[in-house]
């Protein structure tokens, strides 16, 4: 839903259809093969839907299953949020050192380690799971002491003082914007903090534009599809994307 939000942000005149595999999250956790067959399966359900163009707001199912996704779907775009961030975390980073905070898998998998130094080989790349601020951000808890202290137990040996201080950090979950303020207020101003679904925001509205699919004029709507629990969604969904989501809004759907 953040990646939503930057999209509707960038491209208001466009319609969106937003899938939320609620029953079956966090993907962060799962093996490579179980988030490939769901993120294949959601894929299915909106591509039948007649979309012109697939994000995955997802860093986990875009680290494994962005290019079998383009390979099925083709001629369809499929854009992952994965490759932007990198890109955006090599542009931001003055010294090559690069921070990169994830879920389990994602970490894990080193696609971000790999995607970076394809951009920048000399970059110096450290990258932590952080589970907690997943938890945090579904509970809606985006400030506070608890919040504060969780986010120092994870970033403060992660930017320790020192010449290999990294100066940039990658929010590598689409979870974490909602934490942006605090993971911001412990690192401090001189730490670039990278986006990404700002950034994947920005990349859409270029293929868009390449592809000579963007829909120029007009106010677009947004249709939100979840896999368990409407009321739970509404709750959590009204945290990312910034304004009131109500259950009666989410339509559930079996994959």
């Amino acid at each position: 839903l953040t990646v939503l939000r930057a999209l509707r942000g960038a491209l208001p005149a466009e319609d969106f259809i937003y899938l939320g595999d609620t029953a079956r999250l966090p993907y962060g956790t799962k093996s490579r093969d179980t988030v490939v067959r769901y993120a294949s399966q959601c894929a299915g359900v909106l591509a039948a839907r007649g979309i012109k163009a697939l994000v995955i707001a997802c860093n986990t199912a875009s680290a494994v299953g962005v290019d079998l996704l383009a390979q099925r779907l083709a001629p369809l775009p499929v854009i992952g949020v994965l490759e932007p961030g990198a890109e955006a975390a090599v542009r931001a980073s003055r010294s090559g050192r690069i921070a990169v905070i994830a879920t389990e898998g994602t970490v894990q998998g080193g696609a971000y380690q790999r995607a970076i130094a394809a951009r920048r080989p000399d970059a110096v790349v450290s990258a932590r799971a952080c589970p907690l601020f997943v938890a945090l951000a579904e509970e809606g808890w985006t400030d506070g002491p608890i919040v504060e202290a969780v986010a120092h137990r994870y970033l403060d040996g992660l930017f320790a003082a020192g010449p290999d201080r990294p100066d940039t950090l990658v929010l590598g979950c689409t979870h974490f914007p909602v934490l942006k303020g605090v993971i911001a207020r412990v690192l401090g101003p001189d730490v670039t903090i990278v986006d990404s679904a700002l950034t994947t925001a920005e990349v859409t509205a270029r293929v868009l534009a390449q592809r000579d699919l963007a829909r120029g004029e007009g106010i677009g709507t947004v249709t939100l599809l979840a896999t368990d629990g409407p009321a739970r969604f509404a709750r959590v969904g009204s945290v990312f994307s910034g304004e009131p989501v109500f259950p009666d809004d989410v339509e559930v759907i079996d994959l």
